[in-house]
């Protein structure tokens, strides 16, 4: 792991989060314990309508904790509509310390981030469904609004929980673009940090 990813880990503070939003992360956290504790497979899947920000987040930063803290999941994200990526999300993430690759695939590249020996994911936007996804026995998180109200069934999610956080879209083409989109993502950052930290201590 590179060392500014690992010491923006380290800087994450617990204080930023509210007790409202502990709630519901402290039931993402029991799934995974639970899980574990059965040893069977921990299949996270971050859903969004468009999945190009706030799903992307998540599956990044949900792999890059899971390795930190050697839990092993397997992190997803999808969207009720295919885009793409957004490249602001893409800006945000190498301003955090990845190294990412793009590979054409159309209107819809493909990024490969590594951030250590051996450890990369690769983003795109696709359908909650896709077949890189699981079908079943996988937690779906609802990171947007729009997704959890308009989407109220995931076919082969066991479980679902709305862990909404707001559109940094909202600051596209302004001077806090990055500022807000770097603030989102160590908004996500620091919530799943509780999540799996709370799992190791």
């Amino acid at each position: 792991m590179t060392i500014t990813i690992k010491s923006i880990i380290e800087s994450l503070s617990n204080e930023l989060i509210s007790s409202e939003r502990r709630m519901y992360l402290d039931e993402l956290s029991k799934y995974i314990h639970e899980k574990r504790t059965q040893s069977k497979a921990i299949n996270l899947n971050f859903i969004c309508t468009h999945n190009s920000r706030r799903s992307q987040f998540s599956q990044v930063w949900a792999f890059v904790l899971g390795t930190y803290y050697s839990i092993p999941i397997n992190s997803y994200s999808g969207g009720v509509e295919v885009t793409a990526c957004n490249e602001r999300t893409i800006a945000s993430l190498k301003r955090m310390g990845f190294v990412i690759e793009s590979k054409p695939n159309g209107t819809n590249p493909i990024y490969s981030l590594s951030f250590g020996t051996n450890t990369s994911i690769d983003l795109f936007s696709k359908h909650y469904d896709d077949p890189v996804n699981p079908q079943n026995d996988f937690a779906a998180i609802m990171t947007c609004a729009s997704a959890d109200e308009n989407c109220p069934f995931i076919p082969g999610a066991e479980k679902r929980f709305a862990i909404r956080f707001e559109d940094p879209k909202a600051f596209d083409n302004t001077e806090l673009e990055p500022s807000k989109y770097d603030e989102r993502s160590l908004q996500i950052a620091t919530e799943l940090n509780y999540v799996f930290k709370k799992l190791v201590t």
